[in-house]
């Protein structure tokens, strides 16, 4: 995808070379849906423009895993690993209620969808768990006015056309995700297909070609 680099935030100047990556922080997004058994609308924000990375872009709720997100001894957890997943569904129900006012009442309310690792070739990179979450009951969204400055409710489709008409910026794995989601109908059919459903990393890599900057993702030509 020609210019995704530019459009992610990611500057070919700032490309490290190979062998040079950073770790990936932590990070967690909250897909947040309405609709039920009748349609599939999603909840996006647009963050500031004064933002220094990725301002003005319209983006699921989200944000990388702060050091208070999960106790140092969460019950449950017996690996880093399990800890780690707890501190993402604890960043995600932080984010979603610091960016969308929307409070879930534990995280047995988040189900995995997605997992996406920057490119290593990026300077900041996240490894970042995407959540889908149903709208609780009585609650409506609101924006904090600083961080994030607008909502809105889309279908998936509506959403890449307002990106197509320039309405509204859109990053790629937002738009990936929004591909995906664009399959179902309806919010219990989503629910349905990804209870259960085992979920595998997606790390996109960035192909250099002259001055073009393209994204691939597995199972593409040239990954």
């Amino acid at each position: 995808m020609e210019g995704a680099v530019e459009a992610e935030g990611w500057r070919r100047e700032d490309a490290r070379p190979p062998g040079e990556a950073v770790p990936a922080r932590p990070a967690a997004t909250v897909i947040l849906l309405r609709g039920g058994d009748h349609t599939l609308e999603l909840l996006l924000v647009r963050r500031t423009p004064k933002a220094s990375f990725m301002g003005g872009v319209w983006v699921f709720p989200g944000g990388a895993v702060d050091r208070g997100d999960a106790p140092l001894n969460p019950p449950g957890t017996s690996s880093r690993e399990d800890a780690d997943a707890h501190a993402m569904r604890g960043a995600a129900l932080r984010e979603l209620r610091e960016e969308a006012g929307i409070a879930l009442a534990d995280t047995e309310e988040l189900i995995e969808f997605s997992r996406w690792i920057t490119p290593k070739i990026v300077p900041k990179r996240f490894d970042t768990s995407f959540f889908l979450a149903r709208l609780p009951t009585g609650q409506e969204p609101r924006v904090d006015g600083e961080e994030c400055v607008e909502f809105g409710w889309f279908t998936p489709a509506a959403a890449l056309a307002a990106h197509e008409a320039k309405e509204i910026a859109l990053v790629f794995p937002t738009i990936k995700h929004l591909e995906q989601l664009g399959r179902f109908d309806t919010v219990d059919a989503l629910m349905s297909y990804t209870r259960g459903r085992a979920v595998v990393p997606v790390e996109p890599r960035i192909v250099m070609e002259g001055e073009v900057a393209r994204v691939l993702l597995p199972g593409e030509p040239g990954y």
